[in-house]
């Protein structure tokens, strides 16, 4: 399956940081150079469609972007909802970016896995802090467009976005600080790099949730409400493969290049996002004028504070990282 003159080791071959449970072989050599790093991501290694499952969307939702930046005066969501541009569309146009932002980091941040050094756990604490990103983006667009109408203009419409804003940066520093317990405590790494994405999600979700239980309940019906419980589904599923390591723990060695957990986690997220970015569409095009929209500087000003405080943690964090042990590679 590698492509021919690929030099690809197995588990045993790399340092312990660099492995994943699960996964024998297809291991790309530590301490490659950036140029190697590229190079690799076309031949067939463990982390090849890692890449590209986020690599593909992350152009699809650029063009996404610059489309609607370009033509402020056509109508659209990505299929075609009323209601998208002008004056109100700040919040999701602030959303979109983050949006496309995220898997554009992850896909980096995987490509260059296996440069040795500071660059490795640079580039995922950068996919961390894209990710976070995300997260406030997505209580920037809920805010503006999803929020239950007897909720608005309540005290807990009003903290919203601030609380949103502090967990972006509470997010982005847990999970970077996962990256200095990962060597030693791998499991409390994952733990709380779990939970640095798991709580902001369940926290910007209250509004759809309320909503989806009304639904549930029979006292409501919207049409965004199956793109919003699709994406919930997408969250779950991403939530079970990133937590599971389902199906190469049950079968080591068995889907070391297609079909391991973190292509499923990939690929759930960005399905995700994209059904969360048509609930978005259609809600902003079905609540037009039911609810009041930020001005673009509290929406801008939002999103530019969570950036800041999330690249004051990236600075503190890149000058912490100490460098890495001697390999203790074994040749067979």
């Amino acid at each position: 399956m590698p492509s021919a003159g690929a030099r690809l080791l197995r588990a045993h071959q790399v340092p312990e940081s660099y492995r994943e449970p699960g996964i024998l072989s297809g291991y790309r050599p530590p301490r490659s150079s950036a140029r190697e790093c590229l190079r690799s991501l076309f031949g067939m290694n463990n982390e090849t469609l890692n890449v590209w499952t986020h690599l593909l969307p992350a152009g699809y939702l650029l063009w996404l972007l610059v489309a609607r930046l370009r033509e402020p005066g056509a109508s659209s969501g990505p299929s075609g909802p009323s209601g998208t541009s002008g004056p109100s569309s700040g919040p999701f146009l602030a959303y979109l970016g983050t949006c496309a932002l995220y898997p554009l980091a992850s896909s980096a941040a995987h490509a260059l896995g296996a440069m040795g050094g500071h660059g490795r756990h640079r580039a995922f604490c950068c996919d961390y802090a894209a990710l976070s990103l995300y997260g406030l983006g997505s209580a920037l667009a809920y805010s503006a467009y999803a929020f239950p109408l007897e909720w608005v203009g309540s005290t807990f419409h009003e903290f919203y976005v601030p609380v949103a804003v502090l967990n972006s940066a509470l997010s982005t520093g847990l999970a970077c600080y996962s990256r200095f317990l990962e060597a030693e405590r791998p499991s409390l790494s994952k733990a709380f790099r779990t939970l640095a994405f798991v709580y902001p999600y369940l926290f910007d979700s209250i509004p759809v949730f309320y909503r989806l239980f009304r639904s549930a309940a029979g006292s409501c019906s919207e049409g965004s409400l199956p793109l919003h419980s699709r994406h919930s589904l997408c969250a779950l599923l991403t939530f079970l493969s990133f937590t599971s390591r389902l199906p190469e723990r049950l079968a080591p060695g068995s889907f070391d290049f297609i079909g391991h957990s973190h292509q499923v986690f990939h690929i759930c997220g960005i399905l995700g996002t994209l059904f969360q970015l048509e609930a978005v569409s259609v809600d902003m095009a079905e609540r037009r004028g039911h609810l009041p929209l930020p001005s673009s500087l509290e929406t801008f000003g939002s999103l530019g504070m969570g950036a800041a405080a999330s690249l004051a943690i990236l600075g503190v964090c890149f000058r912490s990282l100490r460098p890495e042990p001697p390999s203790r590679e074994k040749s067979h």
